[in-house]
């Protein structure tokens, strides 16, 4: 319980713990003064874990529904936040992921947990151990969070019980698996001016593994035993351990409160689930991969670029089909984004959309089934051939010689040979009644689907336009 601990900083007098160096965010931290003095200082009575390097943060180790001590304690100095003496505050206390991959999907792992643990909490409030806590609530709509009142001139001391374990959370379950740290976080509040506790003062957390019960204390045994082995200069980059973890400054949890009276699920400080969608491809009106005009891939302006600031990323979510998880990456810059590896995006959206997100910020285009080169026969004579097609080659005799347009054929059909073009050449869908192929003696050959199946891949074809029969339309004619 480590109770014995009579004192709120580490037990060799080390500052370093009890000092806030360790910011979560620096930024979102107030700037009252020339030096930053926090007006709590919360110290949970469990000892940090000794392999732990110097300057990364504390490691805590915990027992499964064993109850430990956190000592809220007023490190006001005289004069400072006057409107509070006299007057209870309001501490929320939490366990959350210390993983930012999960805690993007945080609603997900819990509702999985709670399904698989009906009826428990990840953590609870020991109210008969608890001393100086008033009005404690827990929210069933929120499970790994616990609430109470109290008084900071008076001792107060919450005992908590954290129910779920490190490896609960693991993507396998082999066994032996390394499981995933969590966070206690406490955020504290006072009144507003109609009375309710919303007015943010202070936030503080350190970070901590579950296990099974006794198992934190064989881990906290194994630990010290292989400390013991090192030398003497390794012993050096390490921490020692302390008997009590002192929580350090952080920026408060997302969403704070709206009221004391907090009977809404939808005041809940959790991040919002992303809408699981179905597996989908990218719209294409046009040649594959995407394009305007010409039928060559549009990738420059679609793909999200490292320098696109936050308003630049959400737009190009909305314009990707991503709006389910503009919230989600409210956040992010286009760098912050394109930083995500597969496996991330695949955690944080699922499957289908994780995949489909992933090949668009990679730009990652639907492979064309088959390419053809295409160029409008100019009325005025006779195609330029062989190395004059390029425009580099010979008299020209002030021509101006053909360009060719690639052209990506996605469906193998006679209907998608006449929309690409109608595209690609700005003609009319509408307009064009047929399309033919120049055989043997000028003959004209319509162009099946079939036809379309046995083209050689990368064939260049000239064309021409004549007017169909009826005068209502026009035929293209492939040469």
């Amino acid at each position: 319980m480590g109770q014995a601990v009579s004192l709120p900083r580490p037990s060799n007098g080390n500052d370093v713990l009890a000092l806030p160096i360790f910011k979560q965010e620096d930024s979102s931290l107030p700037l009252d003064g020339e030096t930053k003095h926090p007006p709590f200082q919360y110290v949970m009575c469990a000892a940090t874990s000794p392999a732990v390097k110097l300057h990364d943060e504390t490691l805590t180790y915990l027992n499964q529904g064993q109850s430990y001590e956190i000592r809220m304690l007023d490190n006001r100095k005289m004069g400072d936040m006057p409107a509070i003496t006299g007057k209870l505050v309001k501490s929320i206390i939490r366990v959350v992921f210390h993983d930012r991959r999960l805690q993007y999907t945080e609603h997900q792992q819990l509702e999985g947990w709670k399904w698989n643990r009906p009826g428990d909490r990840l953590l609870d409030l020991d109210i008969p151990m608890s001393v100086g806590i008033i009005d404690t609530r827990t929210n069933p709509s929120q499970l790994n969070a616990v609430e109470f009142l109290w008084d900071p001139a008076k001792r107060t001391s919450a005992f908590i019980q954290v129910h779920c374990i490190s490896t609960e959370f693991t993507p396998r379950k082999h066994g032996g698996e390394k499981g995933v740290p969590f966070r206690i976080q406490v955020d504290t509040f006072k009144q507003n001016e109609n009375g309710e506790y919303t007015d943010h003062l202070h936030s503080a957390s350190c970070q901590i593994k579950v296990f099974k019960p006794k198992g934190a204390d064989r881990k906290q045994k194994t630990d010290r035993e292989k400390m013991e082995k090192r030398t003497a200069h390794e012993k050096e980059k390490y921490q020692p351990s302390y008997d009590t973890t002192v929580l350090t400054e952080c920026s408060p949890w997302p969403d704070t409160p709206t009221a004391y009276v907090n009977s809404s699920p939808s005041a809940a400080p959790a991040f919002t689930p992303p809408q699981q969608g179905t597996c989908s491809v990218p719209d294409s009106n046009s040649s594959s991969p995407n394009h305007q005009g010409d039928g060559v891939p549009q990738l420059s302006s679609e793909q999200l670029q490292p320098s696109a600031t936050i308003q630049e990323t959400q737009q190009w979510l909305l314009k990707n089909r991503f709006s389910s998880y503009t919230r989600l990456f409210s956040n992010f810059s286009g760098a912050d984004l394109l930083k995500l590896t597969k496996e991330d995006l695949v955690q944080i959206c699922g499957a289908a959309d994780g995949i489909r997100l992933y090949n668009s910020l990679k730009s990652r285009a639907v492979r064309p089934r088959l390419t053809i080169y295409v160029c409008q026969e100019q009325p005025s004579g006779p195609a330029l051939q062989g190395p004059q097609l390029a425009g580099g080659g010979g008299d020209g005799g002030g021509r101006t010689p053909y360009v060719y347009h690639a052209i990506y054929l996605e469906e193998m059909v006679a209907s998608e040979v006449a929309r690409k073009l109608a595209l690609v050449f700005n003609i009319p869908f509408h307009q064009i009644s047929q399309v033919y192929r120049q055989g043997p003696t000028g003959i004209h050959i319509l162009v099946s689907d079939q036809m379309v199946q046995n083209f050689q891949d990368e064939s260049c074809f000239l064309f021409f336009t004549v007017k169909a029969e009826n005068g209502d339309g026009i035929h293209i004619v492939l040469k």
